[in-house]
Protein backbone atom coordinates (compact mmCIF):
# COMPACT_ATOMS: atom_id res chain seq x y z
CA UNK A 1 0.00 0.00 0.00
CA UNK A 2 1.53 3.50 -0.86
CA UNK A 3 0.01 4.53 2.69
CA UNK A 4 3.16 2.32 4.19
CA UNK A 5 5.55 4.30 1.77
CA UNK A 6 4.69 7.75 3.35
CA UNK A 7 4.18 6.63 7.15
CA UNK A 8 7.19 8.31 8.71
CA UNK A 9 7.13 10.81 6.33
CA UNK A 10 5.85 14.46 7.80
CA UNK A 11 4.19 16.61 5.40
CA UNK A 12 6.83 19.18 5.83
CA UNK A 13 9.09 17.03 4.16
CA UNK A 14 7.44 17.67 1.11
CA UNK A 15 9.08 19.90 -0.92
CA UNK A 16 6.45 22.23 -3.27
CA UNK A 17 5.80 26.04 -4.36
CA UNK A 18 2.70 27.97 -4.73
CA UNK A 19 1.15 28.83 -7.82
CA UNK A 20 2.60 32.54 -7.68
CA UNK A 21 6.06 31.01 -7.71
CA UNK A 22 8.26 32.50 -10.58
CA UNK A 23 9.49 29.98 -12.88
CA UNK A 24 13.00 30.75 -12.03
CA UNK A 25 12.72 30.09 -8.38
CA UNK A 26 11.20 26.26 -9.24
CA UNK A 27 14.26 25.28 -11.19
CA UNK A 28 16.02 26.38 -8.27
CA UNK A 29 14.74 24.43 -6.12
CA UNK A 30 14.63 21.31 -8.11
CA UNK A 31 18.00 22.04 -8.64
CA UNK A 32 19.06 22.79 -5.37
CA UNK A 33 17.21 19.64 -4.23
CA UNK A 34 18.40 17.51 -6.84
CA UNK A 35 14.31 16.30 -7.73
CA UNK A 36 12.54 15.67 -10.67
CA UNK A 37 9.28 17.55 -9.30
CA UNK A 38 7.21 19.30 -6.99
CA UNK A 39 3.62 19.48 -6.62
CA UNK A 40 2.13 23.05 -6.67
CA UNK A 41 0.20 24.25 -3.94
CA UNK A 42 -2.99 26.52 -3.99
CA UNK A 43 -5.58 26.94 -1.39
CA UNK A 44 -4.10 24.20 0.69
CA UNK A 45 -4.27 21.67 -2.21
CA UNK A 46 -2.93 20.65 -5.07
CA UNK A 47 -2.70 22.33 -8.14
CA UNK A 48 -0.16 20.43 -10.23
CA UNK A 49 3.07 19.17 -10.98
CA UNK A 50 5.87 21.35 -12.49
CA UNK A 51 8.86 18.75 -13.23
CA UNK A 52 11.84 18.74 -15.49
CA UNK A 53 9.64 18.17 -18.48
CA UNK A 54 7.63 21.33 -18.23
CA UNK A 55 11.09 23.31 -18.35
CA UNK A 56 11.86 21.72 -21.11
CA UNK A 57 8.80 22.36 -23.32
CA UNK A 58 8.64 25.61 -22.06
CA UNK A 59 12.13 26.29 -22.85
CA UNK A 60 11.65 24.70 -26.31
CA UNK A 61 8.91 27.25 -27.16
CA UNK A 62 9.17 30.23 -25.41
CA UNK A 63 13.01 30.27 -24.84
CA UNK A 64 14.46 32.04 -21.70
CA UNK A 65 11.22 34.58 -20.98
CA UNK A 66 9.34 31.62 -19.57
CA UNK A 67 11.50 32.35 -16.35
CA UNK A 68 9.93 35.16 -15.24
CA UNK A 69 6.42 33.39 -15.75
CA UNK A 70 4.34 32.12 -12.39
CA UNK A 71 4.67 28.25 -11.93
CA UNK A 72 0.72 28.32 -12.41
CA UNK A 73 1.04 29.45 -16.14
CA UNK A 74 3.40 26.69 -16.82
CA UNK A 75 2.38 23.40 -14.42
CA UNK A 76 0.89 20.75 -15.53
CA UNK A 77 -2.42 20.60 -14.36
CA UNK A 78 -4.55 19.19 -13.72
CA UNK A 79 -2.63 16.95 -11.20
CA UNK A 80 -2.63 13.14 -11.45
CA UNK A 81 -2.95 12.05 -8.17
CA UNK A 82 -3.24 8.75 -6.14
CA UNK A 83 -5.30 7.80 -2.89
CA UNK A 84 -3.34 7.08 -0.07
CA UNK A 85 -5.38 3.19 0.26
CA UNK A 86 -4.18 2.18 -3.45
CA UNK A 87 -1.44 -0.95 -3.90
CA UNK A 88 1.72 -0.25 -4.88
CA UNK A 89 1.03 -2.07 -8.34
CA UNK A 90 -2.04 0.24 -9.23
CA UNK A 91 0.63 3.67 -8.80
CA UNK A 92 2.98 1.75 -11.04
CA UNK A 93 0.04 0.75 -13.52
CA UNK A 94 -1.40 4.21 -13.41
CA UNK A 95 2.33 6.11 -13.63
CA UNK A 96 3.13 3.69 -16.56
CA UNK A 97 -0.05 4.48 -18.58
CA UNK A 98 -0.23 8.02 -17.79
CA UNK A 99 3.70 8.08 -19.00
CA UNK A 100 4.37 10.52 -15.40
CA UNK A 101 7.40 9.80 -12.92
CA UNK A 102 5.66 11.45 -9.50
CA UNK A 103 2.54 11.46 -8.30
CA UNK A 104 0.95 13.47 -4.98
CA UNK A 105 -0.35 11.18 -2.56
CA UNK A 106 -3.79 12.42 -1.19
CA UNK A 107 -6.33 11.42 0.82
CA UNK A 108 -9.58 13.48 0.30
CA UNK A 109 -8.81 16.89 -0.99
CA UNK A 110 -5.97 16.46 1.17
CA UNK A 111 -1.89 15.67 0.23
CA UNK A 112 -0.56 13.56 2.64
CA UNK A 113 2.55 12.47 0.49
CA UNK A 114 4.44 12.91 -2.75
CA UNK A 115 6.46 9.58 -4.22
CA UNK A 116 8.03 9.11 -7.22
CA UNK A 117 8.42 5.96 -9.88
CA UNK A 118 11.76 5.60 -7.69
CA UNK A 119 10.51 5.08 -4.43
CA UNK A 120 7.47 2.47 -5.96
CA UNK A 121 9.85 0.47 -7.75
CA UNK A 122 12.13 0.18 -4.70
CA UNK A 123 8.88 -1.26 -2.43
CA UNK A 124 8.01 -3.51 -5.20
CA UNK A 125 11.48 -5.14 -5.26
CA UNK A 126 11.60 -5.38 -1.64
CA UNK A 127 8.07 -6.96 -1.67
CA UNK A 128 9.23 -9.44 -4.33
CA UNK A 129 12.97 -10.10 -2.32
CA UNK A 130 10.63 -10.57 1.02
CA UNK A 131 8.23 -13.21 -1.36
CA UNK A 132 11.13 -15.00 -2.34
CA UNK A 133 12.60 -15.74 0.90
CA UNK A 134 9.31 -16.52 2.04
CA UNK A 135 9.33 -18.79 -0.34
CA UNK A 136 12.79 -19.98 0.84
CA UNK A 137 11.80 -20.86 4.35
CA UNK A 138 8.76 -22.89 3.53
CA UNK A 139 10.49 -24.69 0.88
CA UNK A 140 13.48 -25.63 3.56
CA UNK A 141 10.93 -26.50 6.23
CA UNK A 142 8.80 -28.51 4.36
Amino acid sequence: MIARLIDGRTSSDIVSCTVDTPVRDAIGLLASKRIGALPIMEGGKVAGIFSERDVIYRLASEGDACLARKVGEVMTSPPITVERSASVLEALALMTRRRIRHLPVVEGDTMCGFISIGDLVKARLDQIEHEAEAMREYITHA
